[in-house]
């Protein structure tokens, strides 16, 4: 175990962590320091609904600021996945993917939770210039093992599938990338490791594919399964629903639920991969986006919930969603590859739907008792009720009940020369941190300004040859339940 940290106490899908010797003298609990605040100089650009208007939006870290003590790093071209840690000595380390610099970067905050240095522990070349989507920690409270961080590999370059990152690695080691090719070459938005009560003895993986077929849909939920801890000797599997009413996920109607059992595959190669899931019925989603799990009991564990985003192409009526679904996944409570359900929780082209405004669903963080979902809008204007900049939603996992939470702020960015109002933005990256920085409902949330350009908006040391110029925000959002 590396000493430069140490653990105590269970956090949501992040390590944290007290030391028992920063007591304030009254108490034996430890003090903490974190203050909730803005340290950017861009101005906050995300505009809260009035039922959310007691939530408070922080500005943490932008493409234009520079940190005391790395002056040169550079938070680069569309942030994506991210993942906290708390240090022994009270600082905070997040590990967060830059997606169009094909690069990971570790940014040092310090025990007040102020940005203050940042460097690059994956470039282009380990990549092979490949985007670093949506990304996860596997950690000892939550999984048995760890800590890692794992990304997809989607995009742009060759290295299609999971990347293995170890969060404190040398920046020495920035060029080169471990690969885990047991789960296999999908177009990789994301690979979770849900909880180690689900399954105990086991380690089970899930791989979000972002198959952007204009035909058939062809976004695949793989699986991977090993024993506690084994990234690498386990088995490969895919989603196949088994009800014979459903050939294509638009058969799968809103609130119904659908029998499913995964099928094992043999394949890893991309292009073989493919095809022998759809050779064996594994079902095609319209681009399978990002995928999380319900904290809370074992039986919440074995809750997954994944987004596709949609594609609205003609050949895909009827087969595959054009504006965007979220499903739910009920696994077998004794065996990850026996049979469950698989249910549509929201319908994006139910244009009648309580889903009735969503353009394009990308990411989702999953509580106990919500799920928090991101928007990247696809252009896809077909209705007032679309015609929106990014959003995000809250649903209530109990009740089922759908809110929009906030919305990218395009109109004042404009007017205030962060970018063009006629660019959405992407709203990416969101993670509860609450346990880990000792405060009650709080995450962390990015966007991706696309639009607003500057030729320093990528760090030479994540890629020194970037064609990408588009910055990013990175916020607090403190206030939200979970």
């Amino acid at each position: 175990m590396n000493n430069y940290y140490k653990f105590a106490c269970v956090g949501l899908g992040l390590l944290s962590f007290m030391s028992c010797n920063d007591d304030d003298g009254s108490n034996n609990e430890p003090k903490n320091e974190v203050v909730l605040q803005s340290h950017s100089q861009s101005p906050v650009l995300l505009k809260l609904t009035p039922e959310f208007s007691d939530v408070n939006i922080y500005n943490l870290l932008t493409s234009e600021d520079q940190l005391a003590n790395t002056p040169n790093f550079v938070y680069g071209s569309m942030a994506d996945g991210a993942g906290l840690i708390k240090n022994a000595d009270d600082t905070f380390t997040l590990i967060n993917n830059i997606e169009a610099d094909y690069s990971i970067a570790r940014i040092t905050l310090d025990e007040t939770f102020k940005p203050v240095g940042g460097e690059y522990i994956l470039n282009a070349q380990a990549t092979a210039s490949t985007a670093q989507c949506s990304g996860s920690l596997i950690t000892p409270e939550e999984h048995g093992f760890g800590p890692l961080y794992l990304s997809g590999g989607e995009w742009g370059g060759s290295s299609n599938g999971v990347f293995l990152t170890d969060p404190f690695k040398s920046t020495g080691g920035a060029s080169t990338a471990q690969m885990l090719t047991a789960m296999g070459q999908w177009s990789t938005e994301n690979a979770v490791a849900i909880g180690k009560d689900a399954y105990p003895g086991k380690t089970v993986v899930f791989i979000g594919d972002d198959h952007s077929d204009n035909t058939v849909p062809s976004g695949q939920l793989g699986m991977y399964v090993g024993n506690q801890g084994d990234l690498e000797g386990g088995s490969l599997y895919g989603l196949k629903v088994t009800d014979s009413n459903v050939n294509f996920e638009m058969d799968m109607v809103e609130g119904q639920s659908y029998a499913m059992e995964f099928v094992e595959l043999e394949e890893t190669q991309l292009d073989l991969l493919d095809a022998e899931a759809k050779n064996k019925g594994v079902m095609g989603f319209s681009r399978l986006e990002d995928i999380d799990w319900r904290r809370g009991s074992a039986d919440n564990n074995r809750e997954i919930y994944f987004c596709v985003t949609g594609r609205s192409k003609p050949d895909l009526e009827g087969k595959g969603t054009f504006y965007g679904r979220v499903y739910k996944v009920t696994m077998n409570p004794n065996d990850p590859t026996g049979a469950g359900t698989i249910t549509c929780v929201l319908d994006g082209d139910k244009l009648s739907g309580k889903a009735k405004s969503f353009h394009s669903p990308d990411n989702i963080v999953v509580t106990e008792n919500y799920a928090y979902i991101q928007e990247d809008p696809n252009g896809y204007y077909d209705t007032a009720d679309k015609t929106h900049y990014a959003r995000l939603y809250q649903y209530n996992l109990n009740t089922g009940a759908l809110k929009v939470v906030l919305e990218c702020d395009q109109e004042t960015a404009e007017g205030l020369g962060y970018g063009s109002a006629s660019s959405a933005w992407e709203i990416t990256g969101m993670i509860d941190i609450s346990e880990t920085v000792g405060k009650d409902d709080t995450f962390l949330v990015i966007t991706q300004n696309h639009g607003w350009e500057n030729d320093g908006f990528t760090d030479s040391m994540a890629n020194a040859s970037s064609t990408s110029n588009e910055g990013s925000m990175l916020y607090i959002i403190e206030g939200l339940d979970r």
